[in-house]
């Protein structure tokens, strides 16, 4: 009697551990497709991103075609000026003249929800510079004429202007 139930126990024991080994083996098989399968994922979207990272380079470099940052022939005519960054130091002298009270004097406008002040600038060569203005609720551009002297005095003329226009 003794021997039978050791023998049944073996046998137990042994279909167990035949289980165990057969459901391992199809757990491990499942883990290395799946593995295999976000693998095959991650290298799409690496090559997505790669491609998006370049498309994005370009459109910046595109962006920045119109640049003094990236004009060395327009940048070589502050060399004797030994600035450090001639953009900066335009873009600031251009906003100095908000500091005026009221309007900025290079608006040919009167603000009508409170002054018009400029808040961007996009210095586009040694010659021009295009700025956006606002009052809060009202907006527009110009183009501006600037000339650096030597002395490192900014002169800016107005050039051309526009206010937009709401419809509602």
């Amino acid at each position: 009697m003794k021997s039978k139930i050791f023998l049944y126990l073996f046998i137990f024991a042994a279909l167990i551990s035949l289980y165990q080994f057969v459901s391992a083996g199809n757990m491990v098989s499942d883990k290395n497709e799946q593995i295999d399968s976000l693998k095959s994922k991650n290298e799409e979207l690496q090559k997505t991103m790669n491609d998006t990272v370049q498309t994005l380079q370009l459109k910046v470099l595109d962006m920045q075609y119109f640049s003094l940052d990236n004009n060395d022939d327009a940048l070589a005519y502050y060399d004797h000026l030994k600035l450090q960054d001639p953009s900066r130091y335009i873009a600031d002298k251009l906003l100095e003249t908000n500091e005026t009270k009221g309007d900025n004097p290079l608006i040919p406008y009167e603000g009508m929800q409170s002054d018009f002040k400029i808040n961007k600038i996009k210095i586009l060569n040694h010659k021009w510079i295009l700025a956006d203005f606002s009052d809060g609720k009202h907006w527009g551009e110009i183009i501006i004429n600037y000339e650096l002297k030597d002395n490192l005095g900014v002169d800016f003329t107005l050039v051309d202007h526009l206010l937009y226009t709401r419809s509602n």
